[in-house]
């Protein structure tokens, strides 16, 4: 795996590369500096989970035969791909929810002289997908099942992120506006489909199979992201934010957490008050109270419970479907997620 990561990253230096000598652009030393700058502090930062599993995912689906380096080299720029459309969405998020940290470090319109020149930054970077895949997927007869399948990804998170911004804009009226189907839909939209569908999708179109035949494998894909996500909600209060690399905000922020659903779905009217009065306060003080509740309501034996169910319930729809490669790519993915700490 770490000779498979080195690779990896050395597939990030040629297509940053590709994107400074763009032919399309006539970059100034400034300008060329300023995108490496932005590309090196958002683009390669993270765990890379979702750009290696393109690589693995193929790997499986070619039933664990050796990849050539062309199809390692293509799995890698496709996986690229997935981690520039995350940065892409992480630089815009950030920005809309005043974050302060981001994988342990500063968020980049934080850092002096960037600020709102992170909004284009983050234009910048979506386009960049683009310009990849035409370099080197535009001869493959896939070429356009690619596009479609960035650009729908794309529109299904971004409406998934406005489901969430104008919910929290009701919750804050009426925290009771909160529930699990509508933390289910939104978590459904804003992360499932780009952060488990998407790698596999693409790993599926390599190996030359149509999409509309794998419906079945993008539904245990989206389940499988409902729980990433919860676990997510969970480790925003409950985990050690040195370990998570990030300060956990949804209390603060408001959000339509899982946490705040099942405190809303358990608490007494005392409890709802207290819930009421102090969630979606930047103040210490509230965010404490709301903890203090959390744990009063034994929100972490919740979350474990909800936890074993979910695995359970993954693991049987995986082995129920006929095609043991693709078993394999599933079984790896949450592999990947079951009991994570970050």
């Amino acid at each position: 795996m770490t000779d498979l990561k080195a690779k990896f990253l050395e597939v990030y230096s040629v297509l940053k590369s590709d994107l400074l000598e763009d032919p399309a652009f006539e970059f100034t030393d400034d300008s060329r500096q300023w995108v490496e700058k932005m590309l090196d502090y958002n683009v390669p930062g993270g765990k890379l989970n979702r750009g290696l599993s393109v690589i693995d995912s193929l790997s499986l689906l070619n039933d664990r035969k050796e990849l050539s380096p062309d199809e390692i080299f293509k799995a890698s720029a496709l996986g690229w791909c997935i981690e520039w459309l995350q940065a892409y969405f992480l630089v815009l998020d950030d920005i809309m929810d005043g974050s302060h940290t981001r994988r342990g470090q500063p968020c980049w319109y934080k850092l002096d002289k960037v600020g709102m020149i992170a909004i284009n930054d983050g234009i910048l970077l979506r386009n960049h997908i683009t310009r990849i895949l035409k370099k080197y997927f535009r001869p493959e007869p896939y070429y356009v099942d690619l596009l479609d399948l960035f650009n729908e990804v794309e529109f299904q998170t971004a409406s998934g992120q406005m489901i969430d911004l104008i919910t929290t804009l009701a919750g804050e009226k009426d925290l009771s506006k909160y529930s699990l189907s509508i933390h289910r839909r939104i978590v459904q939209y804003k992360t499932a489909y780009y952060s488990f569908y998407l790698p596999v999708a693409c790993a599926l179109l390599m190996a030359g199979k149509n999409l509309d035949n794998h419906v079945d494998v993008k539904k245990i894909l989206i389940d499988m992201g409902i729980y990433f996500q919860v676990q997510d909600d969970y480790l925003d209060c409950f985990a050690d934010p040195e370990v998570l690399g990030k300060i956990g905000t949804d209390i603060q922020d408001f959000k339509c957490s899982w946490l705040v659903v099942k405190a809303l779905e358990l608490c007494n009217e005392e409890q709802k008050k207290i819930l009421s009065e102090n969630y979606g306060k930047d103040d210490a003080a509230c965010i404490a109270k709301i903890k203090a509740l959390y744990n009063d309501l034994k929100l972490e034996e919740v979350f474990l419970e909800y936890e074993k169910t979910s695995y359970e319930n993954l693991t049987s729809s995986i082995a129920a479907h006929p095609s043991k490669a693709v078993q394999a790519v599933l079984l790896s993915f949450l592999g990947k997620i079951y009991k994570r700490q970050k």
